[in-house]
């Protein structure tokens, strides 16, 4: 994101407010990991190719990751895949992640959030494994409960924070950068109060609910949930006029 911000004429300032941990309880994870690497051998994931030039086998439908610290968790627990299994990823920086570990993506809904893959994952799943953040809300888990798909739902990581002490900048940022709603909570938590300056800029309308709900005011929305959108509004905004309250 900072070289693309670069390429944007932005100066980027990396503050970390979030890192991932361990899940408290290993066990669930790892009897996940069990199950998918005994549900088949490996093989499909080895080259791309399309769903439908495979025949499908018994065993696990579906790996679905809606973050890159997911596919990196679960790619460092299991070398290869199991053939029959299908990926799918929500955003393309998940499935480039995803790709990047040798796997292969069958889907990538148009819109990157859960909702959307609830609706694109076809009629023929029947069991999903979904590695996720101890924070990701249900949306997805039962979204897919609801269209009778059994979901094997386990934490893979934990998001924390960074620290508790307040966060100061040596220059007022034009803009601060909101990812995810638990980068917002830790914003409102160790950067506020903001410069009334400032744009507050959140990747996607979920994030920017995240931010609200934390007490930060919201001016740029990207038009699509990744960071290329969301920098090209930032720099647009910051080219064409000053922070106005967004929606107003």
């Amino acid at each position: 994101m900072a070289a693309a911000a670069h390429d944007r004429g932005l100066d980027p300032r990396i503050v970390p407010l979030i890192g991932t941990e361990a899940p408290k309880d290993p066990a669930p994870l790892a009897a996940a990991v069990r199950r998918l690497v005994a549900s088949g051998a490996a093989g499909r994931h080895d080259a791309p190719s399309a769903v439908g030039d495979r025949p499908r086998v018994a065993g696990p439908d579906w790996l679905v990751v809606t973050s890159a610290t997911a596919v990196r968790v679960i790619a460092g627990l299991v070398t290869r895949l199991p053939s029959d299994l299908l990926v799918a990823a929500v955003g393309e920086p998940t499935a480039r992640a995803a790709r990047a570990a040798g796997w292969v993506v069958d889907l990538v809904p148009p819109d990157a959030s859960a909702a959307a893959l609830v609706e694109a994952l076809p009629d023929t799943a029947r069991s999903v494994l979904f590695p996720r953040s101890d924070l990701a809300a249900p949306t997805l888990v039962d979204g897919l409960r609801a269209r009778g798909i059994d979901v094997d739902d386990v934490v893979a990581y934990r998001t924390v924070g960074t620290g508790d002490e307040p966060i100061t900048l040596d220059t007022v940022p034009a803009a601060v950068l909101v990812t995810s709603g638990s980068v917002a909570r830790e914003i409102a938590r160790r950067m506020t109060p903001l410069d009334p300056g400032t744009l507050v800029a959140c990747i996607g309308p979920g994030t920017a609910a995240d931010a609200r709900a934390a007490g930060l005011p919201v001016h740029v929305i990207g038009r699509t949930r990744s960071a290329e959108a969301l920098l090209d509004a930032v720099a647009e905004t910051l080219h064409h006029s000053a922070p106005e309250q967004e929606g107003t």
